[in-house]
């Protein structure tokens, strides 16, 4: 079992729910993070002190206030972790439950459980915990089958990419030079074109500007 543990959520409700089940598990040393930044520092901290962390349960969504942040969102948090603590087991606790978001952060970022806050959250969390302890993968009930070949999702992790580069403002000459450094295929213009075209049916937008700003709203970037 873990020994180590950072809960990083803006909610004390939430929080004191997480470490009451990790007291469950006789965990003997919990810490909580309302603010991204500050659970990436508490990571990068407890690495160099060699007292590392063995277990992240992170939230998705923050709410902004009169804090900037470098770091805003549990996405982001877990993407730039995976950069430099490749083993840390993560698991995701949060109230989105897009199949093609829990693809990404599982497949792409290596996510070793995502828990849907509602009714059996709590159970499921721990459920979560002793299955990521045995190193196994624990997903929710109701998103169980983002991982089903057989599912068709709304949009593949492709579109996913093409439209966080967009919402960063790279035109589409931009995205395809992106895509050729990273070995993203296709990544010819005329290839994006076509892409962005069926994405915009699809979502049934005007243009790119509201094609982004529909999939912001959706949570798929």
């Amino acid at each position: 079992m873990f020994s180590k543990v950072l809960i990083v959520d803006d909610h004390d409700d939430i929080n004191k729910s997480v470490l009451n089940i990790l007291n469950q598990f006789g965990v003997s040393d919990i810490q909580n993070s309302q603010y991204c930044d500050d659970a990436f520092l508490k990571i990068k901290k407890a690495a160099y002190d060699k007292v590392p962390f063995d277990l992240l349960i992170t939230d998705l969504s923050f709410k902004v206030d009169h804090r900037e942040c470098i770091i805003a969102s549990g996405e982001d948090l877990i993407a730039t972790l995976r950069e430099d603590y490749k083993n840390l087991p993560i698991i995701v606790y949060s109230m989105k439950d897009q199949l093609q978001k829990v693809r990404q952060l599982v497949n792409q970022f290596k996510v070793n459980a995502y828990v849907c806050k509602d009714r059996k959250g709590s159970m499921e969390l721990a459920k979560a915990i002793e299955s990521v302890a045995k190193n196994k993968t624990f997903l929710s009930s109701q998103i169980a089958k983002a991982l089903s070949p057989k599912v068709d999702l709304e949009i593949i992790d492709y579109d996913i990419q093409l439209a966080k580069q967009l919402s960063l403002g790279l035109d589409q000459k931009e995205v395809s030079r992106y895509f050729k450094e990273k070995n993203i295929s296709p990544s010819s213009e005329s290839s994006i074109e076509k892409r962005l075209n069926k994405l915009r049916d699809k979502f049934k937008a005007e243009n790119t500007v509201h094609l982004v700003s529909k999939m912001k709203d959706l949570g798929l970037i």
